[in-house]
């Protein structure tokens, strides 16, 4: 991928499949990158937090990051995440250059308490092992000032600041720091959970691209949320708000980490033998799973 290629679009953060025994089932992988590329993403972000990242290992993650650029067939750009101690990361960001991918996800450092400046060393240590181009991930305990932000974005191949932290006021000083002292391309992610229950306030200060976990199984649903928004039909994305987002956000928020289970258990019920969660995630109950399939159906509904 070029340094000044721009993202556009509604972004695919696929889930990784599992097998009865626990194992990744790549050809189920296969097939769900293929048709969810189908449907017209902008990019796919494989092995992500959506893909269960953290629950990767680095044969199996180099392994899975090259079984989605085969098959994107090179419609559009995957990138791989990477994270975790930075000698971790690195060997992930390697991993994901011999696999193919055209760029980085850097989720955060493990959980330490990180100051900004040791933010800044970590970013750059890690680009500085690439020439793939890196969007940074701000969230937890990985919190950028507005001045820190803008150093990453100098380093060459940092190319997209994501936020997962959801504090609007730091997010709009961080938006106006960098594209005032950064002369680049540079794109800005709403990256929380559920992104589209925040993406009108994260389009005010000028944040338009946003990651889509509901793509990975009601891709027609995210297309359709993403074009009332482009559109300007207020009415519109507000019942897909009220009618879907919010009554997926309430169910997500009934167990830590359904963020994952949830969006997993829907790409099952879509046909695709993708298996549950690897510990410490814990797969949705009957009930929930009953709740869900009723939020979907009210989801599609909306397309007619």
């Amino acid at each position: 991928m070029s340094l000044v290629m721009q993202l556009d679009g509604v972004l695919f953060f696929p889930v990784t499949p599992f097998d009865g025994e626990g194992n990744i089932a790549y050809d189920v992988l296969a097939e769900h990158v293929k048709h969810g590329v189908s449907a017209g993403p902008g990019a796919v972000f494989a092995a992500c937090g959506t893909g269960e990242f953290h629950a990767l290992g680095l044969e199996e993650f180099e392994r899975a990051v090259a079984v989605a650029v085969e098959a994107t067939a090179g419609k559009v750009p995957v990138f791989a995440g990477a994270g975790g101690s930075i000698v971790a990361t690195k060997q992930f960001v390697k991993a994901a250059e011999r696999a193919g991918a055209q760029g980085i996800l850097l989720l955060p450092p493990y959980l330490v308490s990180n100051p900004a400046a040791g933010l800044v060393r970590y970013v750059a240590e890690t680009a500085a092992v690439t020439e793939l181009p890196i969007i940074v991930y701000q969230r937890n305990n990985a919190v950028f000032t507005p001045e820190t932000a803008v150093e990453v974005a100098r380093i060459p191949n940092v190319v997209g600041f994501k936020d997962g932290l959801g504090d609007l006021d730091q997010m709009q000083r961080v938006v106006l720091s960098v594209r005032a002292n950064v002369d680049k391309p540079f794109q800005f992610f709403n990256g929380l959970p559920t992104a589209e229950m925040t993406q009108l306030a994260y389009r005010a200060i000028g944040v338009e691209l946003y990651s889509s976990a509901v793509f990975c199984f009601a891709p027609e649903i995210s297309i359709g949320f993403y074009n009332a928004v482009q559109a300007g039909d207020t009415d519109l994305v507000n019942r897909f708000l009220h009618e879907f987002y919010k009554p997926l956000v309430e169910l997500r928020d009934k167990v830590p980490g359904y963020a994952v289970g949830l969006v997993k258990a829907a790409v099952r019920a879509n046909g695709f033998e993708v298996g549950g969660v690897r510990p410490p995630l814990i797969d949705p109950t009957d009930e929930h799973l009953a709740a869900l399939d009723k939020i979907i159906g009210a989801g599609k509904a909306l397309l007619s």
